[in-house]
């Protein structure tokens, strides 16, 4: 596998000890001694799992995730020993109800604060997959208080924005994001019910391929936790927010940003992470090959490198 770091000074390593999606996806938060907690926040009830220590790191998940998905990052960095753990599932997502509607980015950022006022704890280290990504950054223009750094994992950034808002052009430049969202427009609460189903007779590798670079490598777990933890309605509605999302706001970023990416990956383009080092004051981009859209779970040991050692 091969890195390519695409900041100032581009490096190429080889990274060839590390194995494609090595890691299940686990469900016991006992093992990284995390408690689950059920924090009241502006938009419900959020489940939250913690574990107290020094300079925390809070996790976002993506459209199709939960605390759970990041396990495979936690194994890979011997469950970050040492420090704090903060894993969210948003409303809606995971073990948290539903609210009424969709959570857009000002909502889910004060989710956030809610959630930190409620564990005591100040400024954190943020790390977002996908929609986690694009609701990191939003949090870190809005609240520079209580952001550290920012890592961002396979994030939705530019294109997705720009997909959502015109998909007709999206066609050429996300296809895959765009027909996604079409079909689960039409499809909506019966999405669930036909993943299931593909599971059951063995056909969900070929809807769950083109998110993965190599989805017949990964653990049954992955794929197990992609048909459990994906949820059409906050798809949709996440597709809406960042419709409507100015992407220009992303300049006042101010703190340390890594941005870490698949070659492979159809829901964002290489290109989004030059257009990053345009926006944000400091950040250092990484291109990771042989790597589609869940870079946490697909090369763990090569996310915990770039952003946590």
């Amino acid at each position: 596998m091969r890195v390519t770091d695409t900041g100032a000074a581009p490096q190429v390593g080889t990274g060839q000890t590390d194995r494609y999606a090595p890691y299940p996806v686990v469900a016991d938060p006992t093992r990284w001694a995390l408690t689950t907690t059920t924090v009241t926040t502006s938009a419900g009830p959020t489940v939250v799992q913690h574990r107290p220590g020094p300079r925390p790191l809070l996790f976002l998940h993506g459209v199709a995730g939960s605390w759970t998905t990041w396990t495979p990052l936690l194994t890979a960095a011997d469950g970050v020993d040492g420090r704090g753990l903060v894993l969210v599932d948003l409303p809606g997502w995971g073990s948290s109800p539903a609210p009424a509607l969709p959570l857009d980015v000002d909502e889910s950022s004060q989710v956030l604060v809610d959630v930190l006022d409620a564990l005591g704890l100040d400024r954190v280290d943020v790390v977002g997959h996908s929609m986690g990504a694009f609701v990191g950054l939003h949090f870190a223009v809005t609240r520079q208080d209580r952001v550290r750094s920012l890592g961002l994992v396979s994030g939705t950034t530019f294109a997705t924005a720009a997909a959502a808002r015109h998909p007709v052009r999206a066609l050429r430049t996300l296809p895959a994001f765009t027909l996604l969202r079409a079909g689960l427009a039409v499809t909506r609460g019966a999405a669930r019910g036909l993943l299931r189903g593909l599971a059951r007779i063995g056909l969900l590798p070929l809807l769950a391929g083109p998110v993965f670079a190599a989805v017949r490598q990964l653990p049954p777990s992955v794929l197990q936790a992609f048909v459990d933890e994906f949820r059409p309605a906050g798809f949709l509605g996440a597709a809406r927010s960042a419709a409507r999302y100015d992407t220009r706001r992303w300049e006042a970023v101010r703190c340390p940003v890594v941005a870490v990416a698949g070659r492979q990956d159809v829901f964002a383009r290489v290109d989004d992470l030059a257009r990053l080092r345009g926006v944000l004051p400091e950040v250092r981009t990484v291109l990771l090959e042989t790597c589609g859209h869940f870079a946490h779970v697909e090369r763990p040991d090569a996310v915990v490198r770039e952003l946590l050692s």
